[in-house]
């Protein structure tokens, strides 16, 4: 593993860790969601434990996190992943998001008629 794939996995690990705390205090988040990072937290400080040593913790940690990000409206999460990353969320969203241009319908454009089914 080089230096720079090391740094690049502090650094992934950093902005999680941030979007989490992100989405905890967001308002838009549900709070049903919320009690998934809460729990994890617990089990972390909670001495019983699953298995002896670190590694049953850092399990629970880990896929409590990525619950709780996957669970997360996608909006909200792409919003603060793009503030996260120092870019400008509200151009970056409209470039992800966007919906195709709908057209107007003219009145007489329109053309009305019944579906029946032959047997």
């Amino acid at each position: 593993m080089s230096p720079s794939s090391k740094s690049n996995i502090f650094a992934t690990l950093g902005d999680e860790i941030l979007l989490v705390m992100r989405l905890m205090a967001d308002p838009r988040v549900p709070l049903f969601l919320k009690l998934i990072p809460i729990g994890t937290l617990v089990y972390f400080i909670v001495p019983v434990d699953l298995m002896p040593g670190p590694f049953d913790d850092a399990a629970v940690v880990g896929m409590g996190l990525y619950l709780f990000i996957e669970l997360c409206p996608p909006d909200i999460v792409a919003e603060h992943r793009h503030i996260i990353r120092g870019q400008d969320h509200k151009t970056t969203r409209n470039a992800d998001f966007e919906q195709p241009e709908t057209q107007m319908i003219d009145e007489d454009q329109i053309v009305e008629g019944e579906f029946r089914e032959e047997q």
